[in-house]
């Protein structure tokens, strides 16, 4: 697959599997700094179809001074994009040559966190959505294949209606997200 090109792939338990690796490094390599270290995105959720791209949330007490955690990252070969519009988070792609990996740091019991988290866990107990998703998500990727940007806004209010039912749903169960993954 091209990185620029937005293809949906099948599931595959690689990407699991790749995470954990991923994980235990970052884990060897950040320590305390990181409070958790989870898999998320599509790739998170078995099942779910998925551009090919490991997610990683790493989540800190602060995000200022970067040092702390981005030394450890950068000495991984993770790269910090500075000009990152989302500041709610700081944001590292993989090293040259390696997999497509997006590493999300954000701080911890922040919104964002959350909304990473309970989007991904709602997907994981919910099939019928789940499958509407990956539906959803390959229509977009032929109407949007070379306009990643574009594939990326439209998901947005499928995405928000999930999150309502997600809302709802963590109020019913009690949701909190589980223990880090890495």
């Amino acid at each position: 697959m091209t990185p620029d090109v937005v293809e949906i792939a099948p599931y595959t338990c690689e990407w699991p599997e790749t995470f954990q690796v991923l994980g235990r490094s970052l884990r060897n390599a950040l320590g305390d700094v990181a409070i958790r270290i989870d898999h998320i995105g599509s790739t998170a959720v078995a099942g779910l179809g998925a551009k090919p791209i490991i997610d990683v949330q790493i989540s800190v007490l602060e995000l200022e001074p970067l040092d702390p955690y981005r030394r450890p990252l950068e000495r991984l070969g993770f790269a910090l994009r500075a000009h990152n519009s989302d500041l709610t988070k700081r944001y590292f792609r993989e090293p040259p040559g390696t997999r497509r990996t997006h590493v999300h740091v954000r701080r911890r019991g922040s919104w964002a966190e959350q909304f990473a988290l309970l989007f991904r866990d709602y997907l994981r107990a919910h099939a019928n959505d789940r499958e509407r998703y990956e539906r959803f998500k390959r229509a977009l990727a032929d109407r949007h294949r070379e306009r990643r940007h574009e594939y990326t806004e439209a998901k947005r209010p499928f995405i928000w209606e999930i999150m309502g039912k997600a809302d709802q749903w963590s109020q019913v169960v009690g949701w909190e997200p589980g223990p880090s993954d890495a």
